[in-house]
């Protein structure tokens, strides 16, 4: 069994105010976790200080991050995740390399003076930084697979396998079009037959048509993603900073009757402290990558 914790579920900014409580302010940070390996944490975002929050004093920290992108909302965290303040801590941080320098002399770059009081030489724990080739690679006790997403700059989605449950990542992903169902195929492959699919739900249509070029998608065209892919359950993530609880709350709605009619078995909206415990289904039941046949309901769902 794996289990995946989301600790910042919100886009573009954090927000704190009363109309965002239930689902949560803070940007992208999700932790998958299992008795198989280290924790594998999904972008670095503000939610990762909560994250640090959670994690005993008593050993040091070791884990794995996969960085889709180097936007603000996706990297804030960095400095404030406290396992990092720990002599013998150790994060290898993956991630997309830029157009013109590589992953860690980028986040050098805004990991110290002026942008931040210290650089990361200064924090007691150790981050090791690597430029994620694009493809499958394995981390301790996880197959990991990366694929270019359309997005604004450099942006990568991941498929983890971890105690043969998988999961695909895809949390900023941009529409083609409004009422566009067209999908990269590299997206599709991606995320094919997964037990879970956490992807970009930011704007609704009236929105998108405002911000077409923003990098982001509409709810439906999250459901649609997970439809063409069969993906068993949609996690609505990246919520916009302007959506309230009572608003995300509708756009739920409207995604599990679309959902309904197109063949998705589950959809929920990610929320801070909603934990997912997936099981993984029998290995005669399990694709590979030149297979990828979708599979039964195999998930428990816990948490708000």
């Amino acid at each position: 069994m794996a289990a995946i914790t989301f600790y910042g579920v919100r886009g573009s900014t954090p927000c704190a105010c009363d109309s965002v409580a239930r689902y949560g302010g803070n940007t992208s940070c999700v932790v998958l976790t299992s008795d198989a390996h280290d924790p594998v944490i999904l972008d670095l975002g503000t939610g990762l200080r909560f994250y640090g929050l959670d994690h005993p004093f008593d050993r040091p920290f070791r884990g794995t991050a996969l960085l889709t992108h180097l936007h603000w909302d996706h990297v804030q965290g960095i400095p404030f995740f406290s396992p990092l303040l720990v002599d013998g801590a150790s994060l290898d941080v993956y991630g997309p390399p830029q157009e013109v320098e590589d992953l860690e002399s980028a986040v050098r770059r805004f990991v110290r003076p002026p942008y931040f009081p210290v650089g990361i030489d200064d924090l007691p724990g150790e981050i090791t930084f690597h430029d994620a080739p694009v493809g499958e690679f394995q981390i301790d006790g996880c197959t990991v697979e990366a694929a270019w997403v359309p997005h604004v700059g450099p942006t990568l989605g991941y498929r983890v396998t971890s105690a043969g449950v998988s999961v695909a990542y895809v949390s900023d992903h941009q529409q083609p079009g409004l009422g566009s169902t067209e999908v990269d195929p590299a997206v599709l492959d991606l995320c094919h037959g997964v037990d879970v699919l956490i992807h970009d739900a930011q704007f609704d249509d009236l929105e998108f048509s405002m911000r077409s070029d923003w990098g982001h998608c509409t709810v439906d065209y999250a459901v649609e993603v997970a439809a063409r892919a069969g993906a068993r359950t949609l996690v609505l993530f990246h919520h916009d900073p302007s959506h309230t609880d009572l608003r995300i709350d509708e756009l739920l709605a409207g995604a599990r009757r679309l959902a309904e009619e197109r063949g998705v078995e589950q959809v929920l909206a990610a929320s801070e402290g909603l934990r997912l415990e997936v099981e993984a289904p029998p290995v005669a039941d399990v694709p590979d990558a030149s297979t990828r046949r979708r599979r039964g309901p195999t998930q428990a769902a816990t948490g708000a």
